[in-house]
């Protein structure tokens, strides 16, 4: 019966490889359209990969635990036709991405790298908690002897294991008397964004300009909802709102720059630079300019709750066209964000303050002011754009329209 390699998908548009935690199938299994194959973990979340049509998982090429390239054989499948089928994605055409650094290689518990999986290969049984050890300390649960009920894997083994590899590898010991040295090995999302964040800096000729935005009217109308019992956007969802706006009338900023030119798309997608315990993930914000900002905050509250539990679906990282990052919760004026590639702007977003501002002749007020921290992509767009985009975004958020609030 005629066969196919299933590939690795591509399922964000920055991702470069992904970790296999789990097979949902075993060899010879047969599965329909939109059952669960495979559970990975990508750049950006956990995802469960669904079969696109019916058929039976003839041979496991990849073991639970690999890191696997995108394109990169995971399985060879028999449809149950007899046709061939195979795992495609539709994906926008890029520029050739850099050549990632490998990640480090899987550990069996003797330090050893774990060989290819066979087609006949009995399946691990080891617990969920226990696979995401394993990923995490770059250890293979291969060789692993479980002590749970049935020999079911559990997280003591691997932390075992781990501490038995460690206890094989030459000791570290203490480095130019800064004391005992621990290694950590990045997270696949970890080291996604170091890689992302690497040619972000090399290949973009960057520039910022700041200004600073009263926003003395929306904090005050803030504060007289909250009295009235109200549900009330939060200050980045008033800031979203206008940068959409304010994208869609320069247009150059809702851009790309891919293959040495400028692709601007006619559709307003913000992504929300979201902090989890252990990476930046950034989720998008489809058509924000199209949505109010009460409707921006249900939206955002969505992706963030699901960001922090790592439940986002790959739908929610693709097609972001801007990004918002804001670390004014805690406590900062102003900073730099790094262009997320292709993309050719990112807006910082600083924290309000009370500051003295001249209102009138020999007359000082305190306003409520927010710092804006706009990084341009100097091969879009120039210092003047810059300048003119943010006195817009600082107009429409100092005069909002009336309905805005």
């Amino acid at each position: 019966m005629p066969r196919r390699e299933l590939t690795m998908p591509k399922l964000s548009d920055s991702m470069a490889d992904a970790v296999i935690l789990r097979w949902l199938k075993s060899a010879g299994d047969s599965f329909a359209r939109g059952e669960g194959l495979i559970e990975v973990e990508t750049d950006k979340a956990t995802v469960i990969y669904e079969a696109e049509w019916d058929g039976t998982l003839d041979a496991i090429l990849a073991p639970e635990g690999a890191t696997v390239p995108v394109g990169e054989p995971i399985a060879t499948l028999v449809n149950g036709d007899g046709a061939t089928g195979g795992a495609e994605r539709r994906v926008r055409p890029q520029a050739e991405p850099t050549t990632p650094t490998p990640p480090p290689p899987l550990r069996d518990a003797g330090g050893r790298a774990p060989a290819a999986a066979s087609s006949g290969a009995e399946r691990l049984v080891a617990t969920p908690v226990a696979r995401r050890t394993a990923v995490e300390l770059g250890v293979s649960l291969h060789g692993i002897t479980g002590t749970g009920p049935g020999g079911r894997i559990t997280v003591e083994d691997v932390t075992r294991a781990a501490a038995e590899a460690d206890a094989t590898a030459a000791p570290q010991g203490e480095i130019s008397g800064r004391g005992d040295v621990r290694v950590l090995d990045p997270t696949p999302t970890q080291s996604t964004i170091a890689r992302r964040m690497v040619e972000s800096a090399t290949t973009i000729p960057v520039f910022t300009v700041s200004i600073d935005v009263d926003m003395s009217q929306i904090v005050a109308s803030r504060r007289e909802a909250r009295s009235r019992g109200e549900d009330v956007p939060s200050l980045n969802d008033f800031v979203v709102s206008a940068a959409a706006a304010t994208l869609r009338e320069f247009p150059r900023f809702n851009a790309s720059y891919v293959d040495g030119k400028v692709e601007c798309y006619s559709r307003v997608n913000v992504g929300i630079a979201v902090a989890t315990e252990d990476a930046l993930l950034v989720p998008v914000v489809r058509d924000a300019d199209r949505k109010s900002p009460a409707e921006l905050a249900d939206e955002t509250r969505r992706l963030a709750d699901a960001a922090r539990r790592r439940t986002l679906r790959p739908e929610d990282f693709h097609d972001g066209t801007f990004t918002v990052s804001n670390l004014g919760m805690f406590g900062v004026r102003s900073f730099t964000a790094i262009i997320d590639p292709p993309q050719v702007a990112i807006l910082a977003v600083g924290g309000t303050r009370r500051a003295p501002v001249e209102d009138g002749p020999d007359r000082i007020s305190f306003r409520d002011v927010m710092t804006l921290t706009l990084g341009c992509d100097h091969r879009v767009v120039y210092g003047a754009d810059g300048a003119q985009f943010l006195s817009r975004l600082r107009e429409l958020l100092e005069r909002p329209l009336p309905g805005a609030l």
